[in-house]
């Protein structure tokens, strides 16, 4: 997840604040003439606003919530801090310590992380970032070759241990992962490494807001095998999801629903594919113990 998009990171965060803000307008049964009046605005800023080409800030997006009759109490705070993000007014983030290493795709991705209630992922190839050990992360950071330099390369293993406090702090991300069998057999670090990995990630999958399951090679084809992709929820009810999703040639957001709902239903029919929880546990044991050998 750390390629760079050919969207702008800051219009994928603005879009998803418009598109959320859309949402709660039109649940009101409001136009945006209304909004436009609550706002004392002109139409064309709230159709800006809703279309993510404008910032928002702090008072207009009060007064819409107040307009729109949102009681819900996490609403403004998770907005509020959607639209800091989206504006880059606040740099105060315990990741923008490591800007200079962080492409601005994956800068994102982690705001939107520590935001978020859930993720699903599916992964052809790598063990999930908030799953990682930091041998199993300097390896892969070393084989990407986007880093030059030891201590780039440090900053980097430590952006991804800081993020896998989102699973074990105050109300911890709810994490469903899907992996092809392919990624248990892939000698990331060498057998050591991998050996080590593969216990972490059995020990991880033990969490209540953690699944993990194994989409085994005598599954043959399936939908998801052309691409890994997360799928980041949000919790109150709702609120839409957005996901990212790598090609070829990078990074990519997808935000509007229709896209959103395609790899919703790939992950479905991918967790439904797969191995149960425990029967996944079995064979990352088995494989845990080859790497051994």
């Amino acid at each position: 997840m750390e390629a760079k998009s050919t969207t702008t990171p800051s219009t994928v965060l603005g879009r998803q604040l418009g598109a959320e803000l859309r949402r709660l307008r039109e649940a009101a049964n409001l136009t945006t003439a209304d909004a436009a009046e609550a706002l004392d605005c002109t139409k064309g800023k709230i159709s800006r606003i809703e279309n993510g080409r404008v910032t928002v800030r702090l008072p207009d997006l009060t007064a819409m919530l107040q307009a729109y009759g949102v009681a819900d109490g996490e609403v403004l705070p998770r907005l509020s801090a959607l639209a800091k993000k989206a504006n880059r007014r606040r740099r105060e983030s315990w990741w923008s310590q490591y800007g200079p290493v962080l492409a601005d795709t994956y800068r994102d991705f982690i705001a939107l992380e520590a935001i978020a209630g859930s993720i699903r992922t599916f992964q052809a190839q790598l063990i999930p970032g908030l799953l990682q050990t930091p041998d199993y992360v300097r390896a892969v950071t070393v084989a990407s070759q986007q880093w030059q330099t030891g201590d780039e390369i440090e900053k980097f293993v430590q952006v991804r241990l800081a993020r896998q406090d989102r699973l074990t702090g105050e109300s911890p991300l709810q994490l469903w992962a899907v992996l092809s069998e392919g990624v248990l057999l892939q000698q990331v670090g060498g057998p050591h490494v991998m050996h080590a990995q593969l216990q972490h990630l059995l020990t991880a999958s033990e969490l209540p807001n953690v699944t993990v399951q194994v989409l085994p090679f005598s599954r043959g084809a399936h939908a998801s095998m052309f691409g890994p992709y997360v799928v980041l929820g949000f919790r109150e009810e709702g609120a839409l999801d957005v996901v990212l999703a790598d090609n070829p040639t990078g990074s990519i957001w997808f935000e509007r629903e229709a896209e959103v709902a395609r790899y919703q239903d790939l992950f479905d029919a991918a967790r439904t594919s797969a191995l149960s929880p425990v029967e996944s546990r079995t064979v990352i044991q088995r494989r845990a113990k080859e790497h051994r050998t």
